[in-house]
């Protein structure tokens, strides 16, 4: 997919059509060519590549002792590729057998030195997994639930209840709000020094896209919206989010920052932001976040 966010069109085939088939599900798990993708307690495993640059450690069956909660991620070609949760155990490195140097880490710290596909395969197996860690009842009767369907479905065990239960993301907006040569970013608290990124907030029910961009940009700055444009979307699985973003034009400029929300929030001028090398007075966010990319294409246009 041209000009995918990162964490997005990791080019595997999700093979939705085949979950439903338990016995192909079975045979993929004891294949020889599968490969799985280690989850533990929402880390992923990494292998050092040349010249210390990560690469996602993908094992096969023989490599690993321990068990786990399964989930099918789909095929690339004909190898299937499956998350692995390890987060039952307490020292999982023990019990793998790696061809190489491996470590469980954050995916945000390893995440933009991974090429575009690893980054997206190791973030789907962590946000699946993830879900699975806490749907493992029923959310109506409050009986265990089991995986089903390659591990895209769980179902209540309560016969009288039966329930299914299909994993979630939730919907939230990040948008580069802007006045034409200047564009509005605030920073919280507890990220890095200097850190400023575009605003975001979670989208509520009964609220199309549109209303939750104009309402979040008014409830933390006050600041109100018109000309709200789509321009992409994210995977953003921490811990389980799809990041909706939009460029929109400001219709008032006056600032009255929420501080429960937001330690501060300013208007910054293209010319500053195009000069400005990032220090811990000010820095962008993340290169592989769809907030960088939104300040990048307004700073381009």
């Amino acid at each position: 997919m041209k000009d995918a966010n990162f964490y997005a069109a990791g080019g595997i085939d999700r093979a939705g059509w085949r979950r439903k088939d338990p016995d192909w599900v079975e045979a993929r798990l004891g294949d020889p060519a599968s490969r799985f993708v280690p989850v533990w307690r929402s880390q992923n495993l990494v292998l050092s590549g040349e010249e210390g640059r990560p690469l996602p450690a993908l094992l096969a069956r023989h490599e690993i002792e321990a068990d786990g909660e399964c989930v099918l991620l789909g095929l690339v070609g004909d190898c299937a590729y499956f998350a692995l949760d390890l987060s039952a155990h307490a020292t999982p490195l023990a019990l793998l057998r790696a061809a190489g140097p491996v470590e469980f880490t954050d995916l945000r710290r390893v995440g933009p030195l991974l090429a575009h596909r690893d980054g997206a395969l190791l973030a789907y197996a962590r946000g699946i997994a993830w879900w699975h860690g806490r749907h493992r009842f029923c959310g109506v009767c409050g009986s265990p639930t089991r995986s089903e369907e390659g591990g895209h479905v769980r179902r209540c065990t309560d016969p009288s209840c039966n329930l299914q239960h299909f994993p979630r993301t939730d919907p939230a907006v990040i948008m580069l709000v802007h006045d034409g040569e200047r564009c509005l970013l605030g920073r919280q608290r507890v990220w890095p020094a200097g850190m400023h990124s575009t605003l975001a907030g979670f989208v509520e029910p009964g609220e199309s896209l549109e209303e939750a961009v104009a309402r979040e940009v008014q409830e933390e700055t006050a600041i109100l919206v018109d000309e709200v444009r789509y321009h992409s979307s994210q995977p953003w699985p921490f811990p389980a989010s799809i990041m909706l973003g939009f460029h929109a034009r400001a219709r008032s400029t006056e600032l009255r920052v929420d501080h429960s929300e937001l330690q501060d929030a300013r208007w910054f001028e293209r010319d500053y932001l195009l000069s400005h090398r990032d220090d811990d007075g000010f820095r962008l966010p993340r290169g592989d976040s769809i907030a960088r990319r939104l300040i990048e294409e307004w700073l381009r246009r």
